[in-house]
Parts: C-alpha cells; sequence; structure tokens
C-alpha cells in the first residue's frame, strides 16, 4: 500500500514504517541517545508519543490527517536501546473522524497504549 502522508517525517525519530494496509500499520523505532531524558538514558515520552502518532497517522493513511486528541498510558519506561513496535488499528470512521487504537510494544512488553482521535479535513490544516 501507497505511503499517503506525513512523506517528511524523519524516521530515525519518528519510527519507520514496515507494514501497511487499510485501516492498519506497523512502525518500529531504534531508540537513540538524542532521545535521552537524563543520564541513566531514559527515553523522553515524547518520542514514544511520537511514534505511536505516526503509526496512527499511517493507519488513516489519507494525506491531510491530523491528530486532534488522544487518550495514552505509559505502562513501562524505555531506555536507550530499546528497539520499539508500534501497531496502530483505525477501530471506527464518522464522516472526517477517525479513531484509532496504538499499542507500543518493547519486544513482548507492552510500553504504551492509547486512543488517538483523528481528523481528515478536505484541504491541509495550515490552508484552512
Amino acid at each position: 500500500m501507497e505511503l499517503k502522508t506525513h512523506k517528511k517525517i524523519d524516521q530515525r525519530l519518528c519510527g519507520r514504517p514496515v507494514e501497511l494496509n487499510k485501516g492498519f500499520a506497523r512502525v518500529e523505532l531504534e531508540t537513540i541517545s538524542e532521545m535521552a531524558a537524563d543520564e541513566k538514558g531514559l527515553v523522553h515520552g515524547g518520542f514514544i508519543f511520537g511514534l505511536a502518532d505516526y503509526a496512527a497517522m499511517l493507519a488513516v493513511n489519507e494525506e491531510t490527517v491530523v491528530l486532534a486528541g488522544a487518550e495514552v498510558k505509559f505502562l513501562k519506561p524505555v531506555v536507550v536501546g530499546d528497539a520499539l513496535l508500534a501497531t496502530a488499528q483505525l477501530t471506527k470512521k464518522e464522516g472526517k473522524k477517525r479513531w484509532v487504537e496504538v499499542e507500543v510494544k518493547k519486544g513482548e512488553v507492552s510500553v504504551f497504549k492509547g486512543e488517538f482521535f483523528c481528523v481528515v479535513p478536505e484541504r491541509h490544516v495550515l490552508d484552512l
């Protein structure tokens, strides 16, 4: 399936798509030293959120999709060097609104779960 959105994302920071189907995406991320929040190598949650957000956008895969809201839970810590895999599934579609469930795992361990609320405007959000 063709990637239609977020084509200029820095995949080093937000992840690399490894599977893309209608209403579904998997994105992997190798955490790097630039993501560390402290001297112990704890990865800042914003990078984990960014990975999950990117996976949600790809599950919708509409050119103009934007995030409108999210309800998330950080379940376990992530440290520099951890490999993460985000799985995103479109669960509901209502007009221009989309709901996507995302889970991020480190191996078999779930480190993050969330529901992302997305909107697909007719034009780019900066052109509205």
